[in-house]
């Protein structure tokens, strides 16, 4: 799943993150950054990741406004001069 960072401490490594879908909450798991290229989070960053047993958001992985199937480029402007 995809979400938005709405919180993270990289004293503990608590966060939280939002998912796209529904705008739930999941809580970081404790391993949520093992293996990934992350060291720290940072609000706002779009991540890809799993579920735990426990609910928490694990595995994080880069993701993208292109994942989401969203336009990247600004529709064209039309109009009269």
């Amino acid at each position: 799943m995809q979400g938005v960072v709405k919180s993270y401490d990289p004293d503990t490594g608590a966060g939280v993150v939002i998912r796209d879908t529904d705008r739930a909450e999941q809580d970081l798991a404790a391993d949520a950054l093992a293996g990934s290229i992350f060291r720290m989070l940072r609000q706002g960053q779009r991540v890809v990741f799993d579920l735990d047993a426990d609910g928490r958001a694990t595995r994080l992985r880069l993701g993208s406004e292109i994942d989401m199937g969203s336009p990247t480029e600004a529709p064209p402007q039309t109009g009269g001069s």
